[in-house]
């Protein structure tokens, strides 16, 4: 029997949200009936998608594998469904992007892949830079938007936002950490630890807000503007990262596992979103892009 589009669906719904529970509520069916399709779903490939534990499920290496490529499928019949519906546009244009590094290869990539897949007529070009800047090229018109993190956008009174995604913070560590066994982990817990500190975007700022209201500063054992440095550096035991979900991955470059983990309190979240100049006559092509990320958005949603 062949995997359905069904099954897929539930499939994703259950990677990004981590429990059956999370992704029926996303998905508004019935745990059962999510259970029911990635049973069937890995009896199809004959593979494991999924590690069960008491707090939920953690992807197998085949199942992030498999993941990359159920998400394209589902990006590919949306697609086909669009072009049915008068929404391609063969004419040309173009279109001036600009994309923080946080979000770069997370959130933009996939979103680029569809609209180059819908308008191949457009002329795309980005620029990846930080979150200043990109405002600075948008209020001076030489950028159409720009894909960010807009929790913290400065220049709120100049520009439009709208925001695709919300992730919080959580907790990465080695598999063979004595936190990862904890029912219950606390900012204070973490407060001694050696931290691989993300430099990117508003990550170094929020880690330190959140280790100094408990009095504690952050233990820096190494900072990097790459996530892959993070995820290779946690693995091995250097230390542990606190970086919002989006972004995470539980395996590094070289094939060891890394574990995430819930922190309890509260805890800022990081909000990405398209941006461009409030008021502004935006291009065909920007009005597009616009309207794809809408409906994708919903997809997820």
């Amino acid at each position: 029997m062949a995997f359905t589009i069904r099954q897929l669906q539930f499939f994703v719904a259950v990677a990004e949200q981590g429990t059956v529970s999370g992704a029926a509520q996303n998905l508004s069916i019935s745990q059962s009936s999510v259970t029911e399709a990635i049973k069937e779903l890995e009896s199809d490939l004959g593979v494991e998608l999924f590690e069960r534990h008491p707090r939920g499920l953690n992807i197998t290496h085949k199942g992030h594998q498999f993941l990359r490529h159920a998400k394209k499928i589902l990006a590919d019949v949306s697609d086909a469904r669009r072009a049915f519906l008068g929404d391609q546009v063969a004419a040309g244009g173009r279109l001036q992007l600009g994309v923080t590094s946080l979000v770069a290869g997370y959130v933009l990539s996939d979103l680029l892949a569809r609209y180059r897949r819908a308008y191949p007529g457009v002329e795309v070009s980005a620029i990846e830079d930080n979150g200043d800047y990109l405002e600075h090229l948008l209020v001076g018109g030489k950028l159409d938007i720009a894909v960010m993190v807009t929790s913290n956008l400065r220049d709120r009174t100049a520009l439009q936002s709208e925001i695709l995604e919300v992730s919080a913070y959580r907790l990465w560590l080695p598999l063979s950490h004595k936190l990862a066994s904890a029912d219950i982990i606390s900012i204070g817990d973490i407060a001694s630890e050696p931290l691989i500190m993300l430099t990117v975007d508003e990550i170094e700022e929020n880690t330190g807000k959140l280790l100094a209201a408990i009095g504690a500063r952050p233990h820096v054992a190494f900072r990097t503007r790459s996530v892959e440095a993070v995820r290779s550096l946690v693995a091995t035991g250097a230390g542990v990262a606190l970086l919002p979900d989006l972004v995470y991955r539980p395996w590094s470059l070289e094939g060891d596992r890394i574990e995430s983990r819930d922190i309890s309190g509260s805890l800022p979240v990081v909000q990405v979103g398209m941006v461009w100049r409030r008021g502004s006559s935006l291009p065909q092509a920007a009005r597009d892009f616009i309207g794809l990320a809408q409906s994708q958005r919903m997809v997820r949603r």
